[in-house]
């Protein structure tokens, strides 16, 4: 060995990053596009929040039996997350629920049986695995050729939400942009250029009447034509684009696909209508969801659990239930005098469990 090599220092090492534009930054940009649900940034916008509102308090008005590791706050969070991602994965860590953001899966015969979760933490996240039966994950809209992984309903209608996210951010750079109540008199006689110059003026322009002094004369040398100081509407005509029915038609398949009756959001929506849209959301969407929740907690906890998502949000017809209960006793009482069994009559009804 040299004398040199003893006193020579290494140089530093250098760390090599991606760039901005890289591979690493595209697969973050997916994976994070993955993690919020992203389908064409339809969920940004109204009718989406919306919807995923009624989800949410819907699951946190619930009435949960059985279990309190199902609180309110866990209940919401459940529900923005199926309606956005289509599923819920929390680690079940002693006597509390703690939701993960991010999960991988290993199944068997299509069924989870370890997870690698993500823990949400104030100060940077953390890893761990965590065997099926310690995991509560439960999907909505789950595929056959993928029953571990659910697929939210914004998702299933990826055409509607394109639309809608289109048609709602055209009509606002329309509002932003183009001269609505502006006006404008014309002077033909000026060049190309100046004409081009004077049409990039009026953006922004709302409201305001814009003026331009023409110097266009007669050939006696005459003053101006009155034509010329005609004013003209610069308003765009957005009727005959069908924007607004196209914007009622986006929306309406966006609240079908979650469960929700376009007329709830109608501005000539009556009382009965409004409570029959309320009863159709929690009897055929969050109800439905609610069962797969308390069978997939009643098997992980190992104790019978039930939620009930229509009691507590009054979905039901209180005057036809007291007209049906009083019916209900007239005709027990009637059976009773004339020696008939009620039970039997009750089950001949499908109502032998009232």
């Amino acid at each position: 060995m040299a004398w040199y090599d003893i006193f020579k220092r290494a140089a530093p090492a250098v760390e090599k990053r991606s760039a901005g534009s890289g591979f690493t930054a595209e697969v973050m940009r997916f994976r994070e596009a993955y993690i919020s649900g992203r389908t064409g940034l339809g969920e940004l916008t109204g009718t989406v929040s919306s919807c995923v509102g009624l989800w949410q308090n819907g699951f946190a008005l619930a009435d949960v039996q059985g279990t309190d590791l199902l609180d309110r706050r866990t209940m919401a969070m459940l529900g923005r997350s199926l309606a956005l991602r289509g599923e819920f994965v929390a680690l079940m860590d002693g006597d509390q629920l703690v939701p993960a953001s991010d999960w991988d899966t290993r199944t068997r015969n299509g069924q989870p049986v370890a997870y690698r979760l993500s823990i949400p933490e104030a100060g940077g996240g953390r890893s761990m695995t965590a065997l099926a039966g310690e995991v509560l994950h439960v999907r909505i809209n789950a595929d056959p050729a993928a029953p571990w992984l659910g697929v939210s309903p914004l998702r299933t209608a990826s055409l509607s939400a394109g639309m809608l996210h289109s048609v709602e951010t055209a009509l606002s750079e329309v509002f932003q942009n183009a001269p609505i109540g502006s006006q404008v008199v014309p002077f033909p006689e000026n060049p190309e250029t100046d004409n081009t110059a004077l049409a990039n003026s009026f953006i922004g322009k709302h409201g305001r009447i814009i003026l331009r002094e023409s110097v266009a004369v007669t050939a006696a040398g005459g003053p101006t034509p009155q034509t010329d100081w005609r004013p003209s509407d610069l308003t765009p005509d957005l009727e005959h684009s069908m924007a607004v029915e196209t914007l009622n038609a986006a929306q309406a398949s966006i609240f079908a696909a979650y469960g929700v009756l376009p007329s709830l959001f109608a501005s000539a929506a009556t009382g009965p209508q409004t409570r029959e849209a309320q009863r159709h959301l929690a009897q055929w969407t969050l109800q439905p969801l609610a069962e797969l929740l308390a069978e997939e907690a009643s098997e992980k906890l190992g104790s019978a659990v039930s939620i009930d998502t229509m009691l507590p949000t009054q979905a039901f017809d209180a005057g036809g239930s007291a007209r049906a209960f009083a019916t209900l006793i007239q005709g027990l009482a009637m059976a009773k005098e004339a020696g008939v069994d009620a039970k039997a009559a009750l089950a001949m009804l499908d109502w032998e469990k009232a």
